[in-house]
């Protein structure tokens, strides 16, 4: 029999993009850990397995410099982890807490920072505010090798307000200074043409769905949706710019362009890109889960490597949730068209030197006329209340939220519904573990498929919610062609 060590070796030896980042290997001859898929091969009885960097760094091994494991799909090593420890891995994950502060995540934790400290303490070797600092240092090697962005704008751009404090961090983390880390010769910013990352994921990876439903759900004058990307423009992370995304050609990554005025948003707005494009899925381990039924196993191998497409700000996506409740696709794109126009900033595209449009603030729509758009008037006053509970902190739109109590408040609004409640957990927030039942392509499909109960598949109802939504859709395209 095989063990788990023999398994992941067999990973290494095939440089498996499944298995990256799902564990790290430790070379003892050197004392530097490498992701799955690095280009070295050492020997079997030189191998140290860990589950996640963190564990690879505390047993004193240093991160390899060829395959760099900043750069890994985060790891779920967290799993057997608490339920509070797991949360807060997740924030450090997100773009939440870039600029780490221990009360304020202790609170949205719903603990004291003191039991913070310990509890991370104990269960990851690290605390919070080292594993935060590490996260910012493992951006800044990848800013220092994939641009040509001056080692002052990337220490500034990755927290850090005084240059020897940054190159002291660097040099105790990587073993050498950041200039020893960057290949090519730094050239001039440009804030027009842009700084472009690769964010990378496990495959399978079904990027044509995603820009199905970003063009589907498209909004008019802010985003745009080509054969091959996805852009837009944004304001956000103290800075306005604009972002456009496509897939890499032949590697698991997506590559992402960024001209902004401010690069100090740039660590945030890749782990929001993360989120948004759900990069830190195990499409793998989703797909063995939700296999339990006949039915849904062959809509499984018809798409693999199906992601929760999230929109692209949780409050933008609620609020295009609700106007989208009872009407079909096009007729909810041409109001919240009208939305924009109407209350939505106008901005210049870094990209095209042409007029486009911000999605209008909370501030701005809790007194806005929503209902001379074209909408009811109980759709209008949910998006008014809705608007001024997120400008006054009443009600948290972030990927920290908890889901239960989420769902209680947005219930409370008159004209928020079930559905739209649970829509807006799965694709504004993410929510892995929703299923809104009330949907009526679910209650066709699940009609069709009586072997088939919802609660088998937690905690991962929301991917088979969006398997048998994609089903739908290429069932509804082949109708269309044959008629």
């Amino acid at each position: 029999m095989l063990t788990q060590d023999d398994i992941f070796y067999e990973a290494i030896l095939t440089r498996d993009y499944r298995f990256d980042g799902k564990f790290f290997a430790g070379s003892k001859s050197t004392y530097i850990y490498c992701r799955p898929i690095c280009p070295a091969k050492p020997k079997r009885e030189n191998v140290e397995f860990f589950d996640s960097s963190i564990e690879a760094e505390q047993a004193g091994y240093r991160p390899c410099i060829r395959c760099r494991p900043e750069s890994a799909p985060s790891s779920p090593a967290w799993v057997g982890k608490s339920e509070t420890v797991r949360r807060g891995l997740n924030l450090l994950l997100g773009p939440e807490f870039y600029e780490y502060d221990e009360d304020s995540f202790a609170y949205s934790l719903g603990v004291s920072s003191r039991h913070v400290r310990r509890m991370f303490k104990e269960e990851t070797g690290k605390t919070a505010k080292q594993i935060a600092d590490n996260n910012r240092l493992d951006f800044a090697r990848k800013l220092i090798t994939e641009t040509s962005l001056p080692i002052s704008r990337i220490a500034y751009s990755s927290g850090f307000s005084s240059i020897r404090r940054f190159n002291d961090a660097v040099k105790k983390r990587f073993a050498r200074p950041p200039s020893a880390l960057r290949k090519s010769k730094t050239t001039k910013y440009d804030k027009y043409s842009g700084i472009t990352l690769e964010l990378s994921y496990r495959p399978p990876f079904l990027w044509d769905d995603h820009l199905r439903f970003y063009n589907s759900h498209k909004i008019i004058g802010v985003e745009n949706v080509t054969e091959g990307s996805y852009s837009r423009s944004f304001n956000k992370y103290g800075t306005s710019g604009h972002i456009r995304v496509s897939q890499v050609q032949h590697k698991p990554s997506l590559s992402v362009t960024v001209m902004a005025e401010d690069m100090k948003c740039l660590y945030p707005l890749m782990q929001h890109i993360r989120q948004m494009f759900d990069l830190n899925a195990d499409p793998v381990v989703i797909a063995n889960f939700l296999e339990r039924s006949n039915s849904i196993s062959k809509i499984v191998s018809l798409s693999p490597g199906l992601r929760l497409s999230r929109f692209w700000d949780p409050f933008e996506g609620a609020i295009c949730t609700i106007l989208g409740q009872l009407v079909s696709v096009d007729q909810a794109r041409k109001v919240i068209g009208k939305l924009v126009a109407q209350y939505g900033e106008t901005v210049t595209s870094f990209e095209t030197g042409e007029d486009t449009k911000l999605f209008p603030t909370a501030e701005i729509l809790s007194q806005a006329k929503i209902e001379n758009l074209g909408t009811t008037k109980v759709r209008a006053e949910a998006i008014n209340k809705l608007s001024r509970m997120v400008a006054d902190g009443s009600l948290c739109l972030d990927s920290g939220a908890d889901y239960a109590l989420l769902r209680r408040t947005l219930l409370s609004i008159k004209g928020i519904g079930s559905w739209t409640a649970d829509y807006i957990s799965l694709r504004a927030l993410g929510e892995p573990d929703v299923f809104p039942s009330k949907d009526l392509i679910l209650k066709r499909a699940l009609e069709r498929c009586p072997d088939i109960n919802t609660e088998d598949y937690a905690p991962y109802r929301s991917y088979l919610a969006a398997y048998l939504w994609h089903q739908h859709i290429k069932h509804s395209s082949k109708k269309e062609k044959v008629e």
